[in-house]
């Protein structure tokens, strides 16, 4: 499948905007971390030839422990490659504290990526006691609005600190770091934000040591769980971690509440990997461009730019 002349009508859009249709219509928005950036052009290209809207996004792990060089080169990268049509720019993940329990200036961050024009950014407070978590936020929505979207966390999403995940089933059964339902109506309705990121069974690929070439752990989702939450906020959900969870828990979490699921190990393992094997970067370009067209094809959103443009 080609890209549909509908799906030019989403060009004119704001980001917002598509997403809240995607939520709406119960369509999934995957968005592809950049930790290398010869990445952009494959998943731009396979987005474009598949009718598929998502989202390329970069993080401070992908700039500090992979190649993505920074925001600034990421953008040069996406204005040389992408289509807005089919995809748009995303800041992820800037902590207020990050995985090592280090202070983070994230306003000077979140400033860059809206100078450089990024069509959303998110400020994770999520290692902050809820008062200041609401606070930071809200501050975050002022400097965005209206000229980007902003996602926000909730919750604890574990797998980036250091040392070892604990058994995921164990994680699973306590519901360890799983968004609290009251708390998520608060922050929403406080905040303004407009995305939630939600931690409920979801879980990090590993970013470091030996552990970042492992295959990722495999996920489920409490369900019930979710629809609470998304019962109770009204905004599009959003799912880090996306690498390794259960094809159906993700397709049934779509249907309650979750637009946007983060895919980052599975496209850099690919890359990865054909290197190492001595292919080309070309040839590591290729892989990723096929677990670009898997993930569409799993996801069943292939067209999904033209049902969004659609009125």
């Amino acid at each position: 499948m080609s890209g549909g002349a509908d799906s030019k009508n989403l060009s004119a859009l704001p980001l917002a905007e598509i997403v809240r249709r995607a939520y709406q219509r119960h369509i999934l928005v995957p968005a592809f971390n950049i930790a290398y950036l010869p990445q952009v052009e494959p998943v731009a290209s396979t987005l474009k030839e598949l009718d598929c809207f998502a989202l390329l996004e970069v993080a401070r792990p992908d700039i500090e422990r992979f190649e993505a060089e920074g925001y600034a080169a990421v953008a040069w990268e996406y204005e040389r490659h992408a289509d807005p049509s089919y995809v748009r720019l995303h800041q992820d993940h800037v902590p207020v504290i990050d995985e090592e329990q280090r202070k983070v200036g994230w306003r000077p961050l979140i400033q860059e990526a809206l100078d450089l024009g990024y069509d959303s950014v998110m400020l994770d407070g999520s290692r902050l006691p809820l008062e200041e978590n609401i606070a930071v936020t809200k501050s975050v929505v002022a400097m965005a609005h209206p000229k980007a979207a902003v996602e926000a966390e909730l919750g604890a999403v574990l797998g980036h600190e250091a040392g070892p995940l604990p058994p995921y089933e164990e994680l699973f059964r306590s519901g360890r770091g799983f968004t609290d339902v009251e708390e998520a109506e608060r922050f929403v309705r406080e905040t303004g934000v407009d995305w939630l990121s939600v931690a409920v069974g979801n879980v990090h690929g590993a970013i470091s040591g030996a552990a970042k070439d492992r295959q990722k752990v495999r996920a489920r989702l409490n369900i019930e769980h979710l629809r609470r939450i998304s019962d109770r906020v009204g905004v599009p959900l959003v799912l880090h971690g996306g690498t390794g969870i259960e094809l159906s828990c993700v397709l049934e979490a779509v249907e309650n509440g979750i637009t946007k699921i983060n895919i980052a190990t599975a496209i850099r393992q690919a890359y990865e990997v054909r290197l190492r094997e001595g292919g080309s970067v070309g040839s590591a370009q290729q892989a990723v461009a096929e677990v670009v067209a898997q993930h569409i094809e799993d996801y069943r959103i292939a067209g999904s730019a033209s049902r969004l443009a659609a009125l």
